[in-house]
This record gives C-alpha cells, structure tokens and sequence, in this order.
C-alpha cells in the first residue's frame, strides 16, 4: 500500500468504530477527526443511513447504507445527512417464509421468539434462528464463535440464491438484493467519483469466512482488519504519520 496514493478511507461501523450498536465516543471522533484532516472518509454499512448517522452522533460523513442500496452525503449548512439514493427491492415474503421454513425443520430451529423473518423496507431480509424478539442473552450466547451457521452457510447460500447472505450478529442470517454487497457499493461509489481502487483503504472487523466485510476483504482494494474496535486509534496511526 502506497500511503502517498491514498485519497480515501472507508470504513465499516459496529466492532470496527463501535461497540455493536452502540454511541460512537470520543476517542473514535478524535480517530476520525484526525484522519478527515488527510483523507476523504466514508462510512460503508450494512443498516440504513440514519441510523448510522444517528449511532454516530450525527458525525459529518457521507454514508453508504443498506449494502449499497442507500447513499447519503453529508450537508454542513444543514448539519445534516441528504438521502441522495434509495432503492428498494421486491421481497417474495411466500418463498422466504418456506425457505426459512425448510430450514428451521432440517435443522431444529423451530424454536424462536418474536417472527419467523425480519423483513426491512430496502428489501434485504433477515433469518432470525432465534426469532425476532429473542432475548439479548440467547442470542449471544447461540454461535458466538459462528460455526454452527458456517457449517450450513453454503447451503443457506444456494437455497437464497437472489441474495447475497452473510453470518449477521451471533444468531441470524442476513441477506441483500443482488449484486449489493460492500464491494459492490464501494466500487460503485469509486466508479462515480472516478477513485481507482488503489486509492482507496478499507477499515472492517467483519472479513472472516460469511462475513459482511469479506467481498472486500478478498477483493483489489487495501484493507486493514480489526479485531477489536478499542484498538481503532492504534490501527489508524500509520495512515496519519
């Protein structure tokens, strides 16, 4: 990676600048404060753009949501974030349900709280194993280390074939319209602002084998990993020397 070369910094939110779902603190703002002062940021989620911009305490970004299927760039006289893209897919809800279904029998998760599916209004769609209102608790202590899904992920893959799955959280199954993913949002988004790949670094916890991160992870552009978004700071500090 040539740092010289480097024109932007894109980034996952949650286990990358973030606790899962949690306020973006201080320590991260002054992260990001420093390399804004380098770099163009951008913010590459998997949830919609308000609520990243939201959890981020309103932090003057431009945000790629839903996968791709949203955009949002920051407006400093408002203060504010402008939904600039906002596709929405068709979700066949019949064949999910028997799909999910298939798989709740072949497996024994006939157990859950809450819905079967959680369906989001872009058109990507969640498998809650544990249902839609599972206790905090029984979620994270179903798959934490995520082999029990890993071992069915290719299966899941083929069944939900129009869709680009991922292990979401610790107990569900996320899902996008094809082609969206991370990838294909941040080539897009380079595409548009004519920025080669090369130029670009990606920041993002989540590139393991399933994981939402991973398209990117495996792709032409520089990528860091982070474990632990504690050590966002240290990461970072090759990029600002």
């Amino acid at each position: 990676m040539d740092k010289n070369n480097i024109k932007l910094i894109a980034m996952d939110l949650d286990g990358t600048l973030t606790q899962h779902k949690q306020q973006l603190d201080i320590a991260h703002k002054d992260a990001l404060d420093a390399l804004s002062k380098k770099y163009k940021l951008l913010m590459v989620g998997a949830g919609q753009a308000r609520r990243i911009f939201d959890q981020m305490g309103k932090y003057p970004i431009d945000i790629i949501g839903n996968y791709g299927l949203q955009y949002a760039v920051y407006n400093e006289k408002k203060q504010d974030i402008d939904i600039v893209r906002d596709e929405i897919f068709e979700i066949k809800k019949d064949d999910i349900e028997n799909k999910v279904n298939f798989f709740r029998e072949k497996y024994n998760f006939k157990e859950y709280r809450g819905e079967n599916v959680e369906y989001h209004p872009s058109g990507c769609v969640t498998f809650p194993i544990l249902g839609t209102k599972a206790l905090p608790e029984d979620k994270l202590s179903f798959d934490p280390d995520r082999k029990k899904r890993r071992l069915i992920y290719d299966e899941v893959k083929e069944a939900f074939s129009d869709y680009n799955v991922f292990v979401g959280g610790s107990s569900s199954f996320d899902m996008s319209p094809k082609p969206y993913n991370k990838y294909y949002a941040l080539s897009l988004y380079c595409k548009e602002n004519n920025i080669p790949h090369s130029s670009v670094v990606y920041i993002g916890d989540d590139y393991g084998y399933g994981g939402n991160d991973e398209s990117v992870y495996n792709s032409d552009f520089n990528y860091l990993t982070i474990d632990n978004y504690e050590d966002f700071p240290k990461i970072i500090k090759d990029l600002l020397g």
